[in-house]
């Protein structure tokens, strides 16, 4: 019975020995909609050596933390993972189930959701809940971003969904926080399991790490073609900023895809984020709403991306940029001669 249902539980996926930030920034998230609906949070370990990793589960966020230590869980495989969430769902019956939209966190999401017989709604960029009727509003872009839409699971139960990962915030960690540890066993062994991990091999790191970028200096096709796109790239360097593009501006061939923000690229949350000659589509801004300031350059008043500027400049960017060029240029000098 869907009324039995009770709980938000967070997947917390563990890459590399510690808790992926994707997790903290759900228990965050989770912590919220737990207050509205007045139910416990918790936080699903499953791994092999990991107990040591409930503190910070607890210290960000979780009232509750279910713990499976197994060997078969050393390496991310669906097989095991599946039988651990299947297990702790079926005994004590969550009514939401939040993942990170990783490569593993779609995976175990997925299969999760097949075997529970529920819905799973996919790379959700807001989470809400209906506290009357206790519903997970899961909204993501659709429609080729065009538009958002809130996706409902009114009949069964758990309610789950992934979610990107830099777009919910963490919670600054409270060591003073207690919670409960409960430890489950996994009945399975490694012959049971039909793959096996024989090695694990870690591919180049990306040219560019816009994640972890402090200020971003975002073009889009306002900048015209790749000559006017040239103008990014100054003012990056100017500045000390990393480059990003919309998905316009990869697709022109002025940068590289590791280097896009949006909706099939990259989420960021950096302290500043120039957006210039970005018109603000649906499926460019859930990737970067999230920046502490944001300043826009559109030669279009009823841009989109003015709805979420912190501070805007109308105006044709290819005229605006060398300007900013200069500007900053003579104030970096001036600081330099100041401290000589």
């Amino acid at each position: 019975m869907i009324e039995d249902h009770r709980g938000i539980w967070v997947f917390a996926e563990v890459v590399d020995g510690n808790i992926a930030g994707v997790s903290l920034e759900l228990l965050g998230a989770g912590r919220e909609l737990a207050d509205k609906l007045e139910t416990p949070l918790a936080a699903v370990l499953l791994g092999h050596e990991v107990r040591h990793l409930t503190d910070p589960l607890i210290h960000h966020g979780a009232d509750e933390v279910y713990v499976i230590d197994a060997p078969v869980l050393k390496d991310y495989r669906t097989e095991p993972y599946l039988a651990g969430m299947g297990k702790l769902a079926r005994m004590h019956l969550p009514e939401i189930i939040l993942y990170g939209a990783t490569p593993n966190g779609k995976d175990i999401a997925s299969a999760v959701a097949t075997d529970l017989k529920t819905g799973l709604t996919a790379d959700c960029t807001m989470l809400d809940v209906d506290v009357d009727k206790r519903l997970l509003e899961a909204s993501r872009p659709a429609f080729g971003g065009n538009i958002m839409a809130t996706i409902l699971c009114k009949k069964h139960r758990p309610q789950m969904a992934t979610v990107r990962p830099k777009v919910m915030k963490a919670l600054e960690p409270d060591a003073s926080r207690k919670g409960t540890v409960m430890e489950e066993s996994l009945d399975m062994k490694e012959a049971d399991i039909r793959t096996k991990v024989l090695e694990i091999v870690k591919g180049p790191g990306k040219s560019v790490n816009l994640e972890d970028a402090d200020v971003i200096v975002c073009g889009g096709k306002g900048m015209g073609d790749e000559q006017g796109f040239q103008l990014i790239h100054q003012f990056a360097e100017t500045i000390g900023a990393t480059v990003g593009g919309t998905r316009d501006a990869v697709e022109a061939g002025w940068l590289s895809h590791d280097h896009q923000v949006g909706q099939t690229g990259e989420t960021v949350t950096p302290k500043i984020y120039f957006a210039i000659g970005v018109s603000g589509a649906i499926q460019h801004t859930v990737g970067m709403k999230n920046s502490e300031m944001i300043i826009a350059i559109n030669k279009d008043p009823e841009a989109p991306i003015f709805e979420v500027a912190t501070y805007g400049i109308v105006g044709d960017a290819r005229e605006i940029l060398p300007v900013l060029i200069h500007a900053f240029d003579e104030l970096l000098k001036e600081e330099v001669v100041s401290h000589a």
